[in-house]
């Protein structure tokens, strides 16, 4: 049975990338290309409203601050409600994000080891990784 399935699995990881590779196209032009810019920009105009609702916050702070002692508790009352809410929301639209990111994955691994390196959000991913490294070696540098 394990045979089976491991010559199943292996004969779904081939067939793809050798059709598209009789094909003869390139493991990245087209619409694959495409997909990866798009998810991409949905991915950073996420980010630029997480931005955008973190300086609106922390204006209603400031304001709260300002506030004679009478008002602070309303607005505080408001600006947590507000952050919940948000915060809610987020966590729906990064969950319906990674599913969309695991399905690029997978078309990325149907057509071929190839495709995945060459995709754009994959290298940022591995900028990403890097960085971290570094920073989190200069970390334990630090301690010693």
């Amino acid at each position: 049975m394990k045979k089976i399935l491991f010559g199943c699995l292996a004969l779904m990881m081939l067939l793809p990338a050798a059709f598209v590779a009789a094909e003869g196209k390139n493991m990245m032009d087209g619409k694959m290309m495409k997909h990866c810019k798009e998810m991409m920009e949905q991915k950073k105009k996420m980010n630029e409203e997480m931005k955008a609702q973190d300086e609106k916050l922390s204006g209603r702070i400031a304001e709260m601050n300002r506030s004679p002692e009478d008002k602070k508790m309303g607005l505080m009352a408001a600006i947590l409600t507000q952050m919940v809410e948000q915060r809610a929301a987020m966590d729906v639209r990064k969950s319906e994000m990674q599913d969309a990111m695991m399905k690029h994955m997978a078309e990325h691994m149907k057509m071929g080891k190839d495709s995945m390196s060459q995709c754009p959000m994959m290298k940022g991913m591995k900028n990403m990784d890097e960085d971290s490294d570094d920073s989190h070696q200069a970390h334990h540098d630090k301690k010693k």
